[in-house]
């Protein structure tokens, strides 16, 4: 059997109102740039990077969901199978902030119990366009339980501790359960979707 060349596979999910950065905020962590042009997500993007994480390698597949309505019943078939959730908003826009709640019930509802969860307040560069101040952004937080960073996709302002934190979190979470869980190796079901959440701890991990 090919050694998969990771530890740990984490499956995380982008949601939020359209708009508000999420592809923006993937393309930054995964491929170090990013674009003005503004291209409406169609239902399920994602995206693959391996990180290093505290001695171990970590697979991150992350999903991009698409904000309006009508792609609504496709994103919620992708909750139960997250580990850990970003839950966007933009600071220059105070309806995607409210709808924050909104999203946070969706995830209640529909995600895996246990679910890590981080709230992003993107575009907080925009400072002369600022609707939702940081206060704001932290108090939404503290009561929703989660943790909260304000980022910038346009000037790469925080984007690698928001997915950093929140595997750091994830992995944490998967090796307080290991012994209940089993060594079993992470893989790929036939369908192309990724079993998450199963630490390969019965190989070494790849040296590339």
């Amino acid at each position: 059997m090919v050694n998969p060349h990771y530890d740990f596979l984490i499956k995380l999910l982008l949601i939020g109102d359209s708009g508000v950065g999420k592809s923006c905020l993937l393309l930054r962590f995964c491929d170090d740039a990013w674009t003005p042009s503004f291209i409406t997500t169609i239902g399920i993007d994602f995206k693959i990077r391996t990180i290093e994480l505290d001695g171990k390698r970590i697979k991150l597949q992350i999903w991009d969901t698409a904000g309006q309505e009508r792609f609504r019943t496709i994103t919620v078939a992708y909750y139960r199978g997250a580990m850990g959730i970003l839950l966007v908003y933009d600071v220059t826009d105070e309806r995607s902030f409210n709808n924050i709640r909104t999203w946070f019930s969706n995830v209640e509802q529909h995600a895996s119990e246990g679910v890590n969860k981080i709230l992003i307040g993107n575009k907080c560069d925009w400072d002369d366009k600022r609707a939702v101040s940081t206060q704001q952004g932290q108090e939404l937080a503290d009561e929703l339980g989660v943790r909260f960073l304000e980022t910038s996709a346009k000037q790469n302002i925080n984007v690698e501790e928001a997915f950093f934190s929140l595997a750091r979190d994830i992995k944490a979470r998967l090796l307080d359960t290991l012994p209940d869980q089993g060594a079993a190796a992470p893989g790929q079901a036939a369908t192309g979707s990724v079993k998450v959440g199963q630490p390969n701890t019965d190989q070494s991990s790849g040296c590339c």
